[in-house]
């Protein structure tokens, strides 16, 4: 078959490497020519452990090809995956204008019959409309079929999620579709869950938003542990034994960010309330994900009165570890909340630099090392858990800081070892390891 994927993002381009591994040849479309110019040097526009290795191996092989050339290329196609972004409008609803771009294309292109196959997010029905559209502009007697193909994976083990990924969901509304789209899954040798498009649509708002609700409930719980005296290191292990709990998503913070569960729990919210149905569990969710976001500020608060002139180290920038990503990210409303208040702000991060300067290009110090990002500050702010900070030398912070104040939004250490170095501690549902903190109470 000849298959093209209409996006080079995180899911086009994840989606269309991922299925020339796996024996196809792919040719991957987007409209950005810098980003087609680095691909065909072999190089992804975004931060994904294991995909450059597999662009250039798949491109070298003769399966993999990235082009601008929309037109040409749609219309022999068989099977086109739709993998565009939908971004979050003002109001919490899904931005569609992408999808539906790329659906005029197609329609306009097409010079034979094909399966389009809608991997982006979309709310439930979208499919169906984007079906209607493609024959409303076809330009040739073709026959065209949509079906839904959502994707499951998550930044930083995106390429793993996608070749050994725990199920495929295919939405069709015909025989001839659910056959095409288990040919081209066949080599991925994974179970194959076939429903209608609305169904499939659901299945990953329903997957990520409740992922998203066991989050913000274990946030919840964590800053009640605070309160009440119990640590939820503690509580979460114990919740874990439970095998209809398990012991995934129960890691207490600052929140969730990234590309996924902000936008898709505040569109599946919005679409409910416009279909006249308030789903409550959700809109909690949402509003103690924007609460928690300033817990460490919070804290922070309690030992200095204003962070005016103060050197604040920041360790970590992205929304997690493993990818350069900084969508909804944490460390963006915190670090400007400090900038507003007059802060001096060192920031170090292993990837994310790059893409923070695009936010703020000068008015941060970007440091190289966490070692020079600690040097001299006041206090630090740990809103990203990447291996080189969960692994440093916990000395540093007396070493090199001017007062020891550590607020960890992801519980990097362990709060026996932040004991024995004499320091002030906070992270997030466990007891303050605050003996510094008594001893020398900063006023300013």
């Amino acid at each position: 078959m000849n298959i093209t994927v209409a996006g080079t993002g995180y899911v086009g381009l994840v989606t269309g490497v991922c299925l020339a591994e796996k024996g196809h040849t792919i040719t991957c479309v987007d409209n950005v020519k810098d980003k087609i110019s680095i691909l065909n040097q072999g190089i992804s526009p975004i931060f994904e452990p294991g995909l450059d290795e597999l662009i250039i191996k798949n491109a070298e092989a003769g399966k993999l090809f990235f082009t601008t050339d929309y037109q040409s290329v749609y219309a022999k196609s068989d099977v086109i995956f739709i993998g565009v972004g939908t971004p979050e409008n003002e109001d919490g609803s899904a931005n569609l204008n992408y999808v539906y771009a790329v659906a005029q294309q197609i329609a306009e292109s097409l010079e034979q019959d094909c399966l389009i196959v809608v991997k982006s997010t979309v709310p439930i029905g979208t499919n169906e409309k984007i079906e209607e559209l493609i024959r409303k502009h076809l330009k040739n007697n073709v026959q065209v079929e949509v079906a839904s193909n959502p994707e499951f994976l998550a930044q930083g083990t995106a390429v793993h999620d996608t070749l050994y990924a725990s199920r495929i969901v295919i939405g069709v509304e015909s025989e001839s579709a659910k056959k095409t789209l288990s040919d081209v899954y066949m080599p991925f040798e994974q179970p194959i869950l076939t429903m209608n498009r609305r169904s499939a649509e659901m299945v990953k708002y329903a997957s990520n938003d409740f992922l998203a609700l066991k989050i913000s409930f274990v946030n919840d719980i964590a800053n009640l542990c605070e309160v009440v005296g119990a640590n939820i290191e503690d509580v979460t292990k114990g919740m874990s034994y439970d095998k209809r709990i398990g012991n995934k998503f129960l890691n207490p913070g600052i929140g969730y960010g990234g590309s996924c569960f902000p936008k898709d729990t505040k569109a599946l919210h919005w679409l409910s309330e416009e279909e006249g149905y308030v789903l409550r569990t959700i809109k909690a969710a949402i509003e103690v994900n924007e609460k928690q976001k300033f817990t460490l500020i919070k804290k922070a608060r309690r030992d200095f009165s204003t962070f005016k002139d103060l050197k604040v180290a920041i360790l970590g920038l992205t929304f997690k570890p493993g990818t350069d990503d900084l969508r909804e990210a944490p460390s963006i409303p915190n670090i400007r909340l400090l900038l507003n208040e007059g802060a001096n702000i060192h920031a170090y991060d292993p990837v994310g630099i790059e893409n923070f300067k695009k936010i703020y290009p000068t008015q941060i110090y970007y440091q190289e090392t966490l070692e020079e990002a600690l040097k001299g500050a006041d206090l630090c702010f740990i809103f990203t858990e990447w291996d080189e900070i969960r692994n440093m030398d916990i000395d540093l912070f007396n070493t090199k800081m001017k007062t020891p104040y550590v607020y960890d939004g992801r519980n990097c250490f362990s709060l026996e070892k932040m004991k024995k170095i004499g320091i002030n501690y906070q992270s997030i549902g466990r007891p303050h390891v605050s003996e510094y903190n008594v001893k020398n109470k900063v006023s300013i």
